[in-house]
C-alpha cells in the first residue's frame, strides 16, 4: 500500500508540491512551532509533541513508497512514523509520516527571522484547504509568533513563494496583528 505523509506547514499548500490524493487531515498530540535552527539563519515551522493539541494539515500520497524527494526537500528534519495520531478518511490506513526539526538541531538565541513569505504560502495553504476558520486554528496552533518576521514580500527569500491575492495578504497581516507578530 502507497505510504503518506502529514503535512503541517507549506506542504498543505499544493502549489508547493505534485503529491497525489492530497486531503485534509489531523495530527493528533502535536503542536506547530517556529525554531531557530543551525542552518540558513532563519526560522523555520516544526512540530513538538504536545498531548492536548491537534492540529490540521494535509496528507498526501508517497508515489512508490520513494521517499527520497521529499525527505531532501524536507532537509534538516528528521522523518517520523506518525501511527494512529493522523485521522484522516482512507480505509485501511497507510503507513503514515510527519517531519519534525530534531530538538539537538534547535537555537534557543539568535538573530534568525522567520520569512513573511513563508508564513503567506502557509496562510494561503490553510485559507484554501480549511477556509476562514482553518486559518485562525493555525494561528492558534502554532507556538513561536514572538520571533521577528522578516518582510521579504517584495523580493521573496522563501523558494516556494507564492502570489497572495489583496485578500490573502490582509488575512495574513491580520492575523500577524492578532498574534503581536513583531515584523522587521
Amino acid at each position: 500500500m502507497t505510504p503518506y505523509f502529514f503535512g503541517y506547514g507549506s506542504l498543505v499548500n499544493r502549489n508547493t508540491h505534485a503529491y497525489p490524493d492530497g486531503r485534509p487531515a489531523q495530527l493528533q498530540g502535536w503542536r506547530r512551532h517556529w525554531v531557530r535552527t543551525e542552518r540558513l539563519g532563519q526560522v523555520f515551522l516544526s512540530v513538538r509533541p504536545h498531548a492536548t493539541t491537534t492540529i490540521d494539515g494535509l496528507i498526501a500520497a508517497v508515489p512508490g513508497a520513494d521517499w527520497q524527494a521529499l525527505d531532501a526537500r524536507e532537509t534538516g528534519y528528521n522523518r517520523i512514523g506518525s501511527g494512529t495520531a493522523v485521522v484522516h478518511d482512507i480505509i485501511p490506513a497507510p503507513e503514515m509520516a510527519h517531519y519534525s526539526i530534531p530538538p539537538e538541531s534547535h537555537r534557543q538565541q539568535g538573530d534568525d527571522t522567520i520569512l513573511l513569505s513563508y508564513v503567506d504560502v502557509v496562510v494561503q495553504g490553510f485559507l484554501r484547504e480549511y477556509g476562514l476558520d482553518g486559518v485562525g486554528r493555525f494561528f492558534d496552533t502554532t507556538e513561536g509568533w514572538e520571533t521577528p518576521i522578516l518582510n521579504d514580500r517584495a523580493s521573496p527569500r522563501y523558494p516556494r513563494h507564492q502570489i497572495l491575492t489583496p485578500q490573502e495578504t490582509a488575512l495574513v497581516d491580520q492575523h500577524l496583528d492578532r498574534v503581536m507578530a513583531h515584523i522587521v
